[in-house]
């Protein structure tokens, strides 16, 4: 009898150990994990950055020589903010937005007007993808903040 127990013990516990290995890998396949089709976790690095922007809108060499120092300096400044936060969110959520607006003009300065033109689309984009992850103006739920669901109010 108890060999029968311990033989339910043992089989219990692999059985929840099998079921977490499982969930753990579903949760990355989900995007739980870097390099899951959610997408890589945190900010590109400033070289892969620029080799995303490179491809999107066929740099040239001259104009990657004077997009990398922008989104090197980009970074740090994001980094600083980061490290140096006083734990105002909405603070430094401004202070990046700002620092993000100032990149984009340096760098929209640099390409031509057929780059330009897919530089906006992207950036529209981009926003709209925020807009919707965040439930719109003001974050979840709103401008308020307070609304937790449907739509935002209207002003």
């Amino acid at each position: 009898m108890l060999l029968k127990k311990k033989g339910f013990l043992f089989m219990g516990l692999l059985l929840t150990l099998a079921l977490a290995a499982i969930s753990a890998g579903a949760a990355q396949y989900q995007g739980g994990g870097p390099g899951g089709p959610g997408g890589r976790r945190g900010p590109m690095s400033p070289d892969d950055r620029l080799k995303q922007m490179t491809k999107d809108f066929d740099l040239t060499a001259d104009q990657q020589a004077k997009i990398k120092p922008i989104l090197v300096d980009q970074q740090k400044q994001m980094d600083d903010l980061r490290n140096n936060s006083s734990g105002d969110r909405q603070s430094m959520r401004g202070q990046m937005m700002k620092i993000q607006q100032d990149t984009n003009t340096q760098i929209r300065a640099l390409l031509d007007d057929k780059q330009k033109d897919k530089f906006d689309q992207m950036e529209k984009d981009r926003q709209a993808r925020m807009q919707n992850r965040r439930g719109g103006p003001g974050g979840p739920g709103g401008p308020g903040g307070d609304n937790q669901g449907g739509p935002p109010p209207q002003n």
